[in-house]
């Protein structure tokens, strides 16, 4: 069971404020407890003082860690295409919502936000945006980490796809470790707070050879 998400998780005096960037669906799926993972997300930014960015619509998951965190009183980034907003899936109320022309627009905008970045469950497009994340995490273009909540081992399946391409040589356990796969909002709570205090590891693939 996923359980009551503890308001005892505060951020402490030395936490600095981020933009968190929030992949996700746009459907619910079919556990209750990823709907609950997304609200209690958006409620663990507003009260941790920290901003949400996100990708502007009001339906699914999507629309639930919006909502929280909305009610919470954080501020909340929306970045959205026109047709989207065209269909009437917009969520109102934002502090600002950013319009482009493309997906891929979308996703750059959402990347120059963010300070760190979350995938909760999704689908394909959720899948798009956080593996160009893992892109960055191993070519060092930054972010440092990346997190993907693991509701009820719904990433399970991507983490033991990763380990194979560390098998076959494909990609480097050192980049692997550097991707997350917290299973509560407790837990990746902790890790955003406990960022700072990480040491930095710079992974050397053949793109990022060690210079001399």
């Amino acid at each position: 069971m996923l359980g009551t998400f503890s308001e005892q998780i505060k951020p402490t005096a030395e936490e600095r404020a981020m933009n968190i960037t929030v992949y996700c669906g746009s459907n619910f799926g079919d556990n209750p407890h990823f709907e609950e993972a997304a609200r209690n997300l958006g409620a663990w930014i507003a009260r941790a003082g920290h901003a949400l960015v996100y990708g502007g619509s009001s339906v699914g998951l999507m629309g639930a860690v919006s909502r929280a965190a909305i009610e919470g009183g954080a501020p909340v980034i929306g970045v959205e295409p026109a047709f989207f907003i065209e269909a009437g899936v917009a969520q109102h109320d934002l502090t600002e919502l950013i319009v482009c022309d493309t997906m891929g627009e979308r996703k750059a905008k959402m990347i120059e936000l963010g300070d760190a970045f979350v995938a909760l469950p999704g689908g394909v497009g959720t899948l798009e945006e956080i593996s160009e994340i893992f892109t960055r995490v191993r070519l060092d273009m930054g972010p440092h980490e990346c997190f993907l909540l693991n509701i009820d081992g719904f990433y399970d399946p991507l983490r033991s796809f990763l380990e194979s391409m560390v098998e076959h040589r494909f990609f480097d356990q050192c980049d692997l470790d550097r991707c997350h796969f917290p299973r509560s909002v407790e837990e990746l709570a902790r890790l955003l707070s406990t960022a700072d205090t990480r040491r930095t590891i710079r992974c050397d693939g053949p793109l990022l050879q060690k210079a001399g």
